[in-house]
């Protein structure tokens, strides 16, 4: 059994980050559920907790410097040190280069590069106090350019940057930080990209499973599996990669 610790998920309200998170918990470790919403992640923390898990609900703006560290201060005092972070908070506004608004680039970048930023930065410390932390970063597919995303495509790119920094920067002190690219899972967000594009969601699925060599859609437990092991004890020599969670090969 390995040893129980703190960890924090952001975007923890639904989709992959409620899965990371009740894997986490199932893992034996105490589950800190940070969204936008702490009634929203407060549904999470209650699953948890009903199953007989450890959880915290926290609302933060991952994108607000004092939200942030008021957030994993919070966590870090009622749960313990946070010593595995799953950056995994994350927006779309998806549109055409030549129709984006810069109100819709900035929000991306701000969500998913500088909360991923702010996070990591909040929580190193307590890793580095420890000799002993656990990175995952989501990224995605889109990280190798995907029509009408081109705010996203570079967040998730810049995603697979970050992480092999602070792979360099943070091996020392015993952190690894590992990147997680899912292809196309069967989110509220998957369906949300159908609805804007007028396509039903079943159809959407349909095409999706057929484009992809195991011929089905991934679930949030399939990203909720590999970032099981990355934060794990034994995930201790990988560190600095993009591991592409697609169904098959992705360059």
């Amino acid at each position: 059994m390995s040893t129980t610790r703190t960890a924090v998920v952001t975007g923890a309200a639904r989709g992959i980050g409620r899965a990371v998170a009740h894997r986490l918990a199932t893992d034996g470790h105490h589950v800190a559920v940070l969204d936008l919403d702490e009634s929203a992640c407060q549904v999470v923390a209650d699953e948890i907790t009903d199953g007989g898990g450890t959880a915290l609900a926290v609302g933060v703006d991952v994108s607000d410097p004092e939200q942030v560290e008021a957030g994993v201060a919070r966590v870090a005092e009622e749960l313990g040190a946070p010593t595995l972070l799953v950056n995994n908070a994350g927006i779309i506004r998806d549109n055409m280069l030549f129709k984006m608004p810069v109100e819709d680039w900035d929000a991306v970048m701000s969500v998913h590069l500088r909360g991923a930023f702010l996070m990591t930065r909040a929580c190193q410390a307590h890793m580095t106090t420890e000799k002993y932390g656990r990175i995952v970063n989501l990224s995605s597919t889109s990280a190798l350019g995907n029509r009408g995303q081109v705010n996203y495509s570079a967040a998730k790119a810049g995603m697979q940057g970050f992480t092999k920094t602070l792979a360099i920067e943070l091996g020392k002190f015993g952190v690894t930080a590992n990147a997680i690219a899912p292809g196309f899972i069967q989110t509220d967000m998957t369906a949300a990209t159908a609805e804007r594009i007028g396509v039903p969601f079943e159809d959407f699925l349909a095409h999706a499973a057929k484009e992809t060599p195991v011929q089905r859609v991934g679930q949030p437990e399939d990203i909720a599996a590999t970032a099981s092991f990355l934060l794990s004890e034994e995930a201790g020599f990988v560190s600095g990669q993009v591991i592409y969670v697609a169904g098959g090969p992705r360059d």
